[in-house]
């Protein structure tokens, strides 16, 4: 009976007096128990979160197609079709921008496959499930923020790899090379926020629209296809400054040649941005679909 009593006391439970006792011991060393709300349970939890997604989006055939095949493909195809033409046209070679700007198109991409997941977790009631348990609130979302971003370096890694076969090279050094994967990683995570809110507030077609709109506006209107000057002077500005053309732009200049710090600045003003206005409402919508399934 004291193994068990001792057993039971190792797991956490607790041991009144009596039972120390009746069992013949000297008073058992107590196992203190760790608030769910700790720092501590939170990156755990976070974790575990982070790799259950993982472990499914790497089971899951159209996850893996979004990761792998299709950026592949895309850069494939741009490097036939246009990589020529924009060479000539620009003076300068097209494998710098258009290896960026699939980075950020993959990272887009993927996350529309994240969001469909999440609403199938609330439909079937997993998030309602996860919400009941011992575990700390906030480790879903983060949990779910930190698989995007692994997701968002992979891709990324698989789609430099294909552009270093088709002669993209880094001319700066190895510390440049992290920084330029750092940055597709960086607007991916301000970008898997925006989407989170929006698959709280919108029906599974709807996101897809929704998300698709945005994708092709942005990956039509950026530096990485030609530099800003081809575009109409009255869209200049906008194409200069939208998200996806700082984010080219700071990683073209960190591959071959180009400014760095002005569209690295504003590439990480973005990304906050995107946290700042899109990070409450997807809290707020997360909560909400955990605790109704609405």
């Amino acid at each position: 009976m004291s193994s068990v009593i001792e057993a039971n006391t190792l797991e956490g439970e607790t041991v009144t007096a009596e039972q120390e006792s009746w069992a013949g011991h000297q008073p058992l060393p107590r196992v203190r128990e760790r608030s769910e709300r700790a720092l501590a349970v939170w990156f755990e939890q976070s974790l575990i979160q982070c790799k259950r997604l993982l472990i499914g989006w790497a089971r899951d055939p159209a996850t893996t197609i979004q990761t792998i095949v299709y950026p592949a493909a895309t850069l494939l195809m741009f490097r036939v079709v246009l990589g020529d033409s924009i060479t000539s046209a620009t003076g300068m070679p097209s494998i710098y921008g258009t290896v960026p700007m699939v980075m950020l198109v993959a990272a887009m991409s993927g996350s529309v496959v994240s969001a469909l997941g999440f609403k199938v977790e609330k439909a079937t009631g997993l998030l309602g499930r996860f919400w009941t348990m011992p575990m700390n609130r906030a480790a879903g979302l983060t949990g779910r923020l930190l698989a995007e971003a692994i997701r968002v370096l992979v891709t990324s890694l698989i789609v430099l790899a294909v552009g270093v076969a088709l002669g993209f090279r880094f001319w700066f050094g190895p510390a440049a090379a992290i920084a330029m994967l750092a940055i597709p990683v960086l607007f991916g995570i301000g970008f898997a926020v925006l989407v989170t809110a929006l698959a709280t507030i919108t029906e599974g077609v709807m996101l897809v629209q929704v998300i698709g709109v945005i994708n092709t506006l942005l990956m039509f209107f950026n530096t990485g296809f030609v530099p800003v000057f081809a575009y109409p002077v009255w869209l200049q500005k906008t194409v200069e400054n939208q998200p996806m053309s700082t984010a080219v732009d700071a990683m073209r200049g960190l591959a071959y040649d180009g400014p760095i710090a002005t569209p690295l600045m504003k590439t990480i003003a973005w990304a906050i941005g995107l946290v700042l206005v899109f990070g409450y409402p997807a809290i707020r919508g997360y909560r909400k679909a955990a605790e109704t399934g609405a």
